[in-house]
């Protein structure tokens, strides 16, 4: 596996990561301080790899 190949199954593996906590924070029903903060930090490396994560929104 070449570094571009690592590259796009790291970010790739990221945005997987991401969904599977918005759809966390969509169904869970009360304020849960640490997912927000999981979700924030994967945001910063989501935006540091210069991927746009605002359509992957979900609440």
């Amino acid at each position: 596996m070449n570094e571009d190949e690592k590259g796009f199954e790291m970010i790739s593996n990221t945005i997987e990561y991401y969904t599977r906590l918005q759809r966390i924070k969509a169904a869970n029903t009360c304020n849960n301080d640490v997912l927000d903060y999981e979700i924030r930090a994967i945001e910063l490396k989501l935006r540091s790899f210069g991927v746009d994560f605002n359509e992957l929104k979900l609440v």
